[in-house]
């Protein structure tokens, strides 16, 4: 078995053949469902195909998670207004009811439960043996269960697809209830869990382990409409004796030399190179500009894709004295501007400057950029092997510090806490409270797309949301007077208005 299964080719779909009876329609190198689903290689290959969506949900993640909340921004950019206004509705509140980014996250959370489904159904008459059968169900079932844990968190009640859809009328279901989706994610991680291993040997293979699937657990009892916070709890301490540790230095956590480390709980996996394996993802976030060369080290456009994910003023600024994470998760490009005008023209880098502190040079141009993802030089343009971290050992710390304190148990969450911040180079906290250990999670977590979730799970998004857009419509005279209805209904997302109208059972959220 291959070390790294999500770099596994699969070109066996293109096999050929030499038979002699060239009319034959149905050579015994052909692949079809019925000679498919047979062997281990057979499966794990199919496992491929149902860890490929995780790479789809990266980039929505970035608009409908970490735009939505009060970390980042984005570059006003007057040519970009009617390609990215879907992307503007999303981030300044003015939803529409059909959004590329909202529709395509759905959609590749559904083809990773259709292919989790696909492998279950076949697992079951597989003539394999039982070692075999079990780790395969184990990875998928925590997938299926990270695929519905995605949807409900959100788009709230979604309908639940457990078998494989083979015809017409198992395509049609209709809504299930929050809570019964929730009971559906809860149930395949009990499921999965004996069946997969513990983390022992670092880097990881990229696999699905134990810890992922309870580090997954934990946050859906946190999240379920009725928390379950002892459950919660008791997932959380069985990952802190695990073999999972923080690496010493913060930066050192999302180098692409040291995938799946100690720290990594689960990451959605990437490779640098022109086979179609690479991530692309730190462009959108890097300037506007004609030549990357001073960030990247390879001379690309960046015009089309960037100006977006833009580190807000107000979480710099928001960073202790120390913090050793501000420099490594942030930098500043300054330059000149061609024409002069930031609406209109792209910057020219002169210089990368930390952002500490920071005081632009007068008639210079700045532009603050998420640099914790960027490790050049690259060969590629738009081509790099960043992986994209989900769960870390950090944010179980914090997870845990949150879980304790809101069963009131403060003392025990403060060194869950403060081992955090130690490795920030921050002082220790004499208490925890729900406030600093989400602002701690706000600048551990900073651009991995947690923050929108955190705030909806501890109740805070009305108040912090509704607080920041009266800020940011103040500060950016071209947010239209709607922008920032923050209310209970646009805590999730609508259902795309394709599937409705193809499924007459399915009904919309409210508000949409």
């Amino acid at each position: 078995m291959k070390k790294n299964l999500i770099f596994w080719l699969v070109g066996i779909l293109s096999f050929s053949s030499c038979s002699k009876d060239f009319l034959d329609v149905a050579p015994e190198t052909a692949i079809t469902s019925s000679t498919f689903y047979k062997t281990e290689s057979h499966f794990n290959l199919a496992l491929v195909a149902a860890y490929e969506p995780l790479r789809s949900l990266v980039h929505p993640g970035i608009y409908m998670d970490e735009m939505r909340s009060d970390n980042t921004f984005f570059r006003y950019y007057a040519p970009d207004r009617g390609p990215a206004n879907w992307v503007e509705d999303i981030i300044q509140w003015t939803d529409q009811s059909q959004t590329t980014a909202v529709n395509n996250r759905y959609y590749a959370d559904y083809r990773g439960i259709s292919r989790a489904n696909i492998i279950l159904s076949r697992l079951e008459t597989a003539e394999i043996s039982e070692e075999v059968k079990n780790q395969v169900a184990g990875e998928t079932l925590f997938l299926r269960a990270f695929y519905y844990f995605d949807l409900v968190t959100h788009y709230g009640g979604v309908p639940l697809y457990l078998e494989e859809v083979v015809d017409e009328q198992s395509s049609y279901v209709s809504n299930s209830t929050i809570e019964e989706v929730y009971a559906q994610v809860i149930k395949d991680l009990n499921g999965a869990i004996p069946n997969l291993p513990v983390a022992a040997t670092f880097p990881q293979t990229g696999r699905a382990t134990k810890g992922a699937a309870k580090m997954l657990l934990a946050k859906a009892y946190m999240s379920k409409p009725q928390r379950e916070y002892v459950l919660a709890e008791s997932e959380l301490g069985d990952i802190m004796n695990m073999n999972y540790e923080l690496l010493e230095d913060y930066g050192d956590v999302f180098d692409p030399n040291n995938k799946n480390h100690q720290e990594s709980i689960f990451e959605v996996q990437f490779r640098e190179g022109p086979d179609g394996q690479q991530s692309d993802f730190i462009y959108y976030m890097l300037p506007k500009t004609e030549d990357t060369w001073p960030i990247t080290g390879l001379r690309a456009n960046n015009v089309s894709l960037g100006g977006w994910n833009v580190p807000n003023q107000e979480l710099i600024d928001s960073y202790e004295a120390g913090d050793l994470r501000l420099n490594e998760s942030i930098q500043i490009a300054e330059g000149t501007l061609a024409g002069g005008n930031p609406g209109f023209d792209p910057i020219i880098i002169l210089e990368i400057r930390d952002p500490r502190g920071y005081v632009p040079e007068p008639g210079k141009f700045y532009f603050p950029y998420v640099s914790k993802y960027v490790h050049g030089p690259y060969a590629l343009p738009n081509n790099t092997g960043e992986n994209w971290p989900v769960f870390r050992f950090a944010d179980a710390l914090l997870l845990m510090a949150e879980n304790l304190v809101q069963q009131g148990k403060n003392d025990l969450a403060l060194p869950y806490l403060n081992k955090v911040r130690t490795r920030a180079g921050l002082d220790d906290l004499d208490v925890a409270t729900l406030e600093n250990v989400l602002n701690e999670r706000r600048h551990e977590l900073a651009f991995e797309n947690h923050r929108w979730t955190d705030l909806i799970r501890t109740g805070k998004a009305i108040e912090v949301m509704s607080a920041y857009g009266q800020r940011m419509k103040q500060e950016y005279p071209f947010l239209p007077a709607n922008s920032f209805n923050v209310t209970e209904n646009r805590l999730i997302y609508p259902i795309p208005y394709r599937d409705l109208q193809l499924n007459k059972n399915l009904k919309q959220n409210p508000g949409y």
